[in-house]
């Protein structure tokens, strides 16, 4: 039996784990600006009136689109990655 208390497990390999998505979104934003962000993924919670509140509420309802969203930053790691940039 498994106890409730404990805590998950670690997963040190695991980039995405711990951040939330409000945090991925707001670091592509940073990074890559709503325009670049729309370029990159076409959705229309980055070209027309973008903001992260906006943004979540759609990536939320579909799945497939933070598969999307969470691809970019995983990408976007390794580009600074291999770039030298923290």
């Amino acid at each position: 039996m498994k106890d409730a208390s404990a805590p998950p497990p670690a997963q040190p390999r695991n980039p995405l784990h711990g951040l939330t998505l409000e945090a991925i979104v707001t670091a592509l934003s940073e990074e890559y600006g709503w325009e670049g962000l729309d370029a990159r993924i076409p959705l229309r919670c980055f070209a027309f009136e973008p903001s992260v509140k906006s943004s979540l509420k759609f990536l939320r309802k579909t799945p497939w689109a933070r598969e999307k969203v969470e691809a970019l930053y995983l990408f976007m790691l390794r580009e600074r990655k291999r770039m030298g940039r923290p």
